[in-house]
């Protein structure tokens, strides 16, 4: 149950220490190597809600869970990028019908790095050490009680309207109680691809795939995903986005929808 929990909750993405998911322009999961630029900023408000369904010897599960996550960037160089993130996370389950959980709280504190070293005829590669905080209680699944860590090489490719993006990610979570350990693989393996194209001035559609190691021992199937989008600027300073992001194999989240927004200065 526990295992089922932590699949359906938003930690899917924002509590595992890069994946090279957290931070990405939302409802992106894959990041681009773009940088806020030295001295200027940007505060994130992104959401996120799922619901999953299993069948286990007869027995019908139903989860449901979200998140929402504040993101800031702060620019400390035209190519370098100190990125934070907390998310307020929450899960409940249902077994045929019978609510068994019902949690929420804080989950793990994310910190990053990111860091643009080449650019050249519209190509450009990034790098992104992060470190995840327990700030979480493991108790109820909302983190792992243990520091981790993690590093992402993301590749751009811009050629004006359209831009692809290349996310190639590991992270190594340290799990506190001895259930996540025994239950939980520490290494995480990430791999994802997106695509932007500016179809009207200031919107863009987005479409991203992915998949990456499942952290449950029990399971080889990897999680994938498709997702769906659309991002708005409604000014210099103001973003809004809008997804859908569906699970491709069983142990991915059945259905998520993604909304945010993104406020520079």
């Amino acid at each position: 149950m526990r295992s089922f929990l932590k699949q359906v909750c938003f930690v899917l993405g924002a509590a595992i220490v890069t994946s090279g998911t957290a931070f990405a322009a939302h409802p992106l999961i894959t990041d681009d190597t773009g940088t806020q630029g030295k001295g200027k900023f940007q505060i994130e408000i992104n959401a996120e809600y799922g619901s999953d369904t299993e069948t286990p010897l007869f027995v019908k599960s139903e989860g449901t869970g979200g998140a929402v996550e504040s993101v800031f960037s702060a620019g400390l160089l035209d190519n370098l990028d100190l990125v934070l993130a907390v998310p307020y996370e929450w899960s409940r389950s249902k077994e045929n019908g019978v609510v068994v959980s019902d949690d929420d709280g804080i989950g793990d504190v994310n910190l990053e790095i990111k860091w643009r070293f080449f650019e050249k005829s519209g190509f450009s590669l990034a790098f992104k050490p992060a470190l995840s905080f327990p700030a979480g209680d493991e108790d109820k699944g909302l983190g792992t009680g243990k520091v981790g860590y993690g590093a992402t090489l993301v590749a751009t490719q811009e050629f004006d309207p359209f831009a692809l993006h290349l996310n190639l990610g590991y992270s190594h979570t340290r799990f506190k109680l001895e259930e996540d350990r025994h239950a939980n693989r520490s290494d995480i393996w990430h791999a994802s691809l997106a695509g932007t194209a500016e179809v009207m001035d200031g919107l863009q559609v987005v479409t991203n795939l992915g998949l990456e190691t499942n952290p449950d021992k029990t399971s080889d199937t990897p999680p994938a995903f498709a997702l769906a989008g659309a991002i708005y600027q409604l000014t210099d300073y103001l973003d809004l986005d809008l997804g859908v992001k569906v699970g491709l194999t069983k142990p991915e989240t059945d259905v998520s929808l993604l909304a945010g927004m993104a406020v520079r200065f």
